[in-house]
């Protein structure tokens, strides 16, 4: 009976053993992934106030993991999520928005997460499977709307952002999803290659190089280089920007300036208690975003801010195209470090760049790469170069968003029309004031030349008699104006059997002097014969067949701003203008048909801003040619005077 109830036991005891087995949980995803596995986690979720049952958020809390199973170090990693559900991020752990957005942020449409202060993550061959350094885990907190239990508000994308990796679509399981991506044409390099150990420098419209020159315990000296990289691009009183991540302040600059110099934040804070013995009264910004400026050329010998190499300009960079010399800033400044990090060989470059102009366009700038460190000339003239201790580059780019409007605009007239194309109406924008009494949406009327030279509030006068005379409809109410602060007016001068010319003319309707301006016209047919400016300085672009750079003569580069009348109880205002004649030939350039359209710009940019093209050409049904000889009299004369 015993023997018998023994063997009983030891039956149960193996079919037991034999089901424990038979239901052991398969191997994480990750497991399986001999490269970058990433992976996203909802955790948990809650409604929280104000209830609402047509738009209700929810407090969510999930996972973004990445994991490096390769053999291949992942620097500088970036991670994609496709937020779907008009998320708003409230905090991310070892991370940085891409975009340079400070937190809480709104990421409904998808946002690109980068690591920080971490960025790279290294192999398990090389740390011996030390999973503190091969993996990151990302906890995310923030609101969502309109997923409640049991639903479960998944991304409706997740991929690895790193060039030179492939991601399959994610697999989905219940909360989490994942992906594992493989490295592009894998190759064995040689370990002894210093660029080997970086990225590789990029490209885009403005370049910031962020340049370790000197460290020390507390402090370190950085070099920063704003260059413009854009053959049609400037910048005018640049502001550069950044983020503070780890509670360092500026103590001192040279060629650059704190647009506020503030230290308060330093004297009540934690750096005025660990360095109790500095004098924060010559300290320069202690504010976690600070803003930038450039000096005036006034203060390139200033002993406490000049004397620095490229500094001062005026926050002026130049077009590449224009003058090469003048398309980048330099600064210097001495950053102080706070505990932890009082170490020489720890250095965090700040995050969330962000650079911006008075007349330029938005730039969206990317976040620090750590690249192969930057050599620069021997100051003292020896035949060698000096290495920065580290450098990162920041790549920004132009953004043009759909709420955007231009800031300068084109009329269209020719020797064969006696009648100009204006600028369209609301060109660069219009007011929303409901209570305005022109309408943005009516085409605008067409005016006789010299109605050009007076600013638009002047010109209803003359408008309506030009309608009249030539028997026009009138719109009731009229169209606005173009409400930009520029305008450019090409007029096709002459048409003849061996070739024809135009004239450009700039007017300046603002109150500021546009020093060393530039020009750029795209004449997609007639470019290749082009002749010369007889104003201007000008020419093709370099590696381009459809585009004319120009730019004012030595020492005269000078777009004026607009000023009072002779007598301005009763004279409109003039603006500033600039204006030359181009010819051009039609020698070995057949089919060309100038009053058809091919003799007018297809593109017109000035001082790197898109301008507002006519929606319409000069028609050839009413030919002239007193008045475009009249309009050029007019302008002789306000330049004479």
């Amino acid at each position: 009976m015993v023997i018998r109830n023994l063997c009983i036991i030891l039956v149960i005891i193996s079919l037991s053993a034999y089901s424990s087995l038979s239901q052991a949980p398969p191997p994480p995803a990750n497991s399986t992934c001999n490269d970058v596995f990433v992976s996203y986690t909802y955790n948990r979720g809650r409604p929280i106030p104000p209830f609402d049952t047509t738009n209700q958020p929810y407090r969510f809390e999930s996972t973004v993991t990445v994991l490096n199973n390769g053999r291949d170090e992942l620097k500088s990693w970036r991670v994609y999520v496709g937020f779907r559900y008009r998320e708003l991020l409230v905090s991310a752990t070892n991370v940085v928005l891409a975009d340079g957005t400070p937190l809480p942020a709104f990421v409904g449409n998808g946002t690109e997460f980068v690591g920080f202060p971490e960025t790279d993550l290294k192999t398990a061959i090389d740390t011996a499977g030390d999973d503190t350094q091969m993996e990151v885990r990302v906890e995310l907190v923030g609101t969502q709307f309109g997923v409640g239990d049991p639903g479960i508000p998944m991304p409706n994308n997740l991929t690895l952002v790193n060039d030179g990796y492939t991601c399959p679509a994610a697999t989905m399981k219940g909360n989490e999803m994942n992906l594992c991506c493989t490295r592009n044409n894998v190759s064995s390099r040689p370990d002894n290659n210093l660029e080997d150990n970086f990225l590789p420098r990029k490209d885009g419209d403005v370049i910031i190089m962020y340049d370790v020159t000197g460290t020390y315990d507390s402090y370190y000296w950085a070099q920063v280089n704003i260059s413009n990289h854009n053959p049609l691009g400037r910048l005018d009183n640049w502001r550069l920007s950044w983020e503070w991540m780890r509670k360092e302040f500026i103590y001192a600059m040279k060629g650059a300036y704190p647009s506020i110099v503030d230290t308060k934040d330093c004297i009540y804070g934690q750096q005025g208690q660990h360095y109790q013995k500095i004098d924060f009264s010559q300290a320069l910004s202690c504010e976690k975003l600070p803003t930038i400026i450039d000096l005036p050329p006034s203060s390139e010998n200033d002993t406490n801010l000049g004397l620095f190499p490229l500094c001062c300009r005026n926050g002026t960079i130049l077009s590449p195209t224009m003058d090469p010399s003048k398309s980048f800033s330099v600064f210097q400044m001495q950053v102080y470090k706070m505990p932890p990090d009082l170490n020489r060989s720890l250095l965090i470059p700040p995050q969330n760049w962000k650079i911006s102009g008075t007349f330029n366009s938005d730039f969206e700038c990317g976040h620090p790469i750590q690249v192969s460190p930057s050599q620069f000339p021997d100051a003292n003239g020896l035949p060698s170069k000096r290495s920065a201790v580290a450098s990162w580059q920041v790549v920004c780019n132009i953004t043009h968003f759909k709420h955007q409007s231009p800031k300068c605009c084109v009329s269209f007239s020719a020797f064969y029309n006696d009648s100009v194309v204006p600028c369209s109406s609301c060109a660069c924008g219009c007011s929303t004031n409901p209570s305005q009494t022109c309408s943005a949406n009516e085409t605008t009327l067409l005016l006789k030349y010299s109605t050009l030279l007076l600013p638009f509030e002047n010109r209803t006068k003359e408008a309506l008699e030009w309608a009249r005379i030539k028997r026009r409809t009138v719109p009731n109410p009229l169209p606005c104006g173009d409400n930009c602060g520029v305008s450019i007016n090409w007029h096709v001068l002459s048409d003849y059997r061996g070739g024809w010319n135009a004239r450009i003319s700039l007017f300046n309707w603002d109150d500021n002097v546009f020093a060393d301006w530039f020009a750029a016209v795209q004449l997609d047919k007639v470019t290749p014969g082009f002749e010369k400016f007889y104003s201007f300085n000008g020419s093709v672009m370099p590696e381009s067949n459809n585009t004319l750079f120009m730019q004012g003569l030595p020492h005269l580069n000078y777009l004026l701003a607009e000023r009072d009348g002779d007598n301005p109880r009763k004279d409109p205002r003039v603006p500033g203008m600039q204006q030359s004649v181009i010819s051009f030939t039609k020698k070995n350039i057949p089919g060309i048909n100038v009053a058809g359209g091919d003799g007018f710009p297809t593109k017109v940019i000035f001082n790197g801003e898109e301008c507002a093209l006519p929606a319409i050409h000069p028609s050839s049904g009413h030919k002239t040619n007193a008045a475009p000889f009249a309009f050029v009299i007019v302008l002789a004369l306000l330049f004479i005077h």
